[in-house]
């Protein structure tokens, strides 16, 4: 397994972290124990092939890397080191890891490139400030691109364009740009989230909530983003309201159905409600293809992000989704069969009026 002559053999096996080596082509030279324990892979899977091939990284805007042989920095002989940078690789059961990167280049004594050693840490292994600092960042920091550029390129049209635009494209360029500066503040908000969510410093602005009405609204506002989206929401009479932050159930109802429309179907999508056992649930349910059972445990970890459907997104959105559910005393679930589609349950807790009249 460990073919460099520079490490004595069985050292990098008891390296914590994923190491790799590469020759001057980019080839897998060796990996240690951690790093077949974090891609799936055989020693034999790896040795000999393309790292772009056989772990297929990229960034976290899609680019590969490596794809095109090594980066041009490396032309200068006094580059010895990767810069850490957060990266997507494809493990063998197709499964795309978040995982922190780094490394260091090999040269002979003329200068001329011979090879590297990376290393790989998966970014939902880390504890405490680690999961929380740099990742989550670059993480989320990336999917506010696409928003602002939307921003600003049709505020920019409207303003140089504003006598030569019809009326009905003003209106859409408007809306459109209404759209995504909430789905910024959304993106901004989760961030704070997370930190207070972890540090438990996250503060509920409770009121009384109707769940139909919010439901109804966010279907609207994710059809702006997803126009095919066929959604119905079905609700008993009378369905009770909940006390409760109504901007995080919100949020959590959006997750949810964006997640359903990513990774399932936008269209037959159905919300239910039901009142059972002094609680409410809200359920989303979709009409995909289904999660796998080796998946099923992981959808609320963070960063898990499924290859099937359109894997988009920074893989918090659940994890963040659970935690605002237990904040109110709730429970969020997924059950799903293969071939039948997936149901993500919330549930929060009825509180007697009267008694809170009172209090």
């Amino acid at each position: 397994m460990n073919d460099n002559p520079g490490v004595p053999a069985g050292v990098v096996d008891l390296l914590p972290d994923a190491v790799f080596g590469l020759d001057a082509d980019a080839k897998v030279t060796f990996a240690n124990r951690a790093a077949l324990e974090l891609t799936g892979y055989t020693s034999d899977d790896l040795t000999g092939r393309l790292c772009a091939e056989c772990l297929s990284a990229r960034d976290l805007d899609g680019r590969p890397l490596l794809s095109g042989g090594w980066h041009p920095s490396t032309r200068l002989r006094s580059v010895r080191g990767m810069s850490q940078q957060t990266v997507v690789v494809r493990r063998k059961d197709g499964r795309d890891l978040v995982a922190s990167l780094a490394g260091s280049y090999q040269r002979d004594s003329a200068g001329a490139l011979t090879g590297a050693v990376i290393s790989l840490r998966d970014a939902a292994g880390r504890t405490g400030s680690d999961v929380s600092g740099i990742e989550i960042v670059s993480t989320v920091s990336h999917e506010l691109r696409s928003p602002l550029t939307s921003v600003k390129g049709y505020t920019s049209l409207l303003l140089n364009r504003w006598d030569r635009l019809p009326d009905d494209q003003k209106q859409m360029m408007l809306e459109q740009v209404n759209h995504d500066a909430d789905r910024v503040t959304r993106l901004i908000t989760e961030l704070l989230d997370i930190s207070r969510l972890e540090t438990g410093r996250l503060r509920l602005r409770r009121q009384l909530v109707d769940l139909p009405r919010i439901a109804s609204n966010v279907v609207e506002k994710v059809t702006l983003e997803y126009p095919e989206l066929e959604a119905t929401t079905e609700f008993p009479v009378e369905f009770p309201k909940v006390y409760a932050d109504p901007d995080k159930v919100e949020q959590v109802l959006t997750n949810l159905v964006e997640n359903a429309c990513k990774y399932g179907s936008p269209r037959g999508l159905r919300i239910v409600g039901a009142v059972e056992d002094g609680k409410v649930s809200v359920a989303v349910s979709d009409r995909g293809e289904g999660i796998p059972a080796a998946d099923l445990p992981k959808v609320f970890t963070k960063f898990f992000r499924r290859s099937e459907g359109r894997p988009t997104g920074s893989g918090l959105g659940l994890w963040i989704s659970r935690g605002l559910v237990e904040s109110h005393g709730g429970d969020l679930t997924a059950e799903s069969a293969p071939g039948v589609g997936a149901t993500f349950r919330f549930t929060l807790p009825l509180i007697d009026l009267d008694r809170l009249q009172e209090q």
